[in-house]
């Protein structure tokens, strides 16, 4: 017996719009439309390509099928027998798939063509989709060899994770995130809102309960069970992860990593979701105290990595290859070490992990499942970016990204953009030390308003292109006043600070 489609569609959306909002808040205001807008465009073109040949790839079963690809299914449809163990099985893969394309969205924010992050959303499905076989298929060549990986951590999360270190060197930084001469990490550009970022881990919080728990597939045997002991396990892993990632942000003890002494939203969110990624892997053969400690170390892995990221001036807005690619590493080599046997339903193929007395063949295993992911998730990823890069270009002119990407692809001005005044992301000449230097500093705070005054030169040049559509024919949110103005009366000034 399966588990009910809708309550996985409805799940879904979960997934689907808490990935949106939690990208949003981690950008500036000037783009937040626009990354939402590429999350609609992952289930769009990501979903068709899906439809058309990715589950085919990974579940076909029709003769040619290999240990290393699926044949049949293409287009998918179904005979009335075999109809709802393929459509439930497609609609539940579907998310997964269509999730690994939104993990490198986040990573390419800010600085994309639209047209061609669409087209990149078209042609990504062939990524997540082989793997996929390699551990899900009954002949994938992994799952023959026994890998264990329940919800994702490897064809999900590691696949995404790659794929988004492989579009983050290509497009490199963003105009204004690196400052010569200063450390990489002191001065991240800030969040837009980081009240959308909070309420975004809420959603993929819940979300990740379906995933987790909906990947035992079914409520027959002993499938409830592990699908019981899953929640339990998630839910301890994401709490383990959160706990470290706040002791970590504002323990002093910790400011090797952070630096803060503050509770940082971005390293609560980050931890716990990097948590999340860990635990996916092992959620039904993991206890729930051994799930606790590797929600921790998730976490940690998280922040620390993130760091790692900064260090290597390698710009990635939210986080995506330290929770997705990392921590789903983790998450897979730590059912190596903590994985127990299963006699409800054999998930470990009869093996253990090395604490539970298996030895070293299951870790093995895993270690080499993610070799094997992360091989093909970064050629193939570089293949089809580099291919986008030298034919239609992957990036925004400078003035373009500076401008905002919801006002140049979209057409939508923010409550930044008055009478032709945008704060735009500065220069790395006028970024400023750090955002508390910013609060104590009146010179910072004239420096800023200075780089207002000077944009309107570049938002006229703007309108003056004639490649594209023209910005004065634009439709300003709320009819072109703030929020409690009275039409017809004179608009205030923007603060330099509202970009904080």
């Amino acid at each position: 017996m399966h588990i009910p489609g809708y309550v996985r569609i409805y799940l879904f959306d979960y997934i689907v719009s808490g990935f949106g909002l939690l990208e949003a808040g981690c950008v500036s205001k000037k783009n937040e439309v626009n990354i939402m807008f590429k999350n609609a465009v992952d289930v769009v073109f990501g979903g068709i390509t899906y439809w058309a040949f990715g589950f085919g790839l990974s579940f076909g079963n029709k003769p040619g099928t290999n240990p290393f690809c699926g044949n049949g299914y293409f287009f998918v449809d179904a005979t009335d027998e075999e109809m709802g163990y393929v459509f439930s099985t497609y609609v539940f893969q579907l998310s997964f798939a269509t999730t690994a394309t939104t993990i490198v969205s986040g990573a390419m924010a800010e600085r994309t063509k639209l047209l061609s992050y669409i087209l990149f959303s078209l042609l990504n499905t062939v990524v997540y989709c082989i793997p996929a076989h390699w551990e899900w298929a009954s002949d994938g060549f992994l799952r023959t060899l026994g890998v264990v990986d329940i919800a994702g951590s490897g064809a999900v999360h590691l696949v995404g994770g790659v794929s988004a270190f492989v579009a983050t060197v290509l497009l490199k930084p963003r105009v204004g995130r690196f400052v010569p001469g200063q450390k990489a990490t002191v001065n991240p550009l800030p969040m837009g809102n980081p009240g959308n970022t909070l309420i975004g881990m809420f959603m993929l919080w819940w979300g990740w309960l379906a995933f987790n728990c909906g990947s035992t597939f079914g409520i027959s045997g002993g499938k409830w069970k592990l699908a019981a002991k899953s929640a339990i396990t998630t839910l301890n892993g994401s709490m383990g992860g959160g706990m470290a990632g706040i002791v970590a942000s504002y323990n002093p003890y910790f400011r090797f990593i952070v630096n803060r002494g503050i509770y940082d939203v971005g390293y609560l969110v980050n931890s716990v979701l990097g948590a999340l990624v860990g635990i996916t892997a092992g959620c039904a053969v993991i206890k729930p105290w051994e799930a606790l400690i590797v929600g921790i170390i998730g976490g940690l892995l998280a922040i620390g990595s993130s760091k790692l990221v900064d260090l290597m001036k390698v710009d990635d807005p939210v986080g995506a290859i330290a929770v997705h690619g990392v921590c789903g590493a983790w998450g897979m080599l730590s059912v190596g070490l903590f994985a127990a046997y299963d006699p409800l339903e054999d998930t470990t193929q009869g093996r253990a992990g090395l604490f539970h007395g298996g030895g070293m063949y299951l870790f093995g295993i895993q270690t080499l499942a993610c070799a094997a992911i992360i091989a093909w998730s970064a050629v193939v990823s570089a293949i089809l970016l580099l291919g986008l890069k030298f034919t239609i270009g992957l990036r925004l002119s400078e003035e373009e990204e500076r401008l905002g990407a919801d006002l140049c692809e979209h057409g939508v001005e923010s409550d930044l953009h008055y009478f032709g005044h945008v704060l735009l992301s500065p220069t790395p000449k006028e970024r400023q030390p750090s955002i508390k230097s910013l609060c104590s500093s009146t010179q910072s705070l004239q420096n800023m308003t200075e780089l207002t005054a000077s944009t309107d030169s570049l938002l006229n040049r703007k309108k003056k292109n004639k490649t594209r559509k023209r910005i004065d024919q634009v439709v300003p949110l709320n009819n072109g006043h703030l929020p409690g103005e009275i039409p017809g009366e004179p608009h205030s000034c923007v603060s330099p600070v509202d970009n904080f």
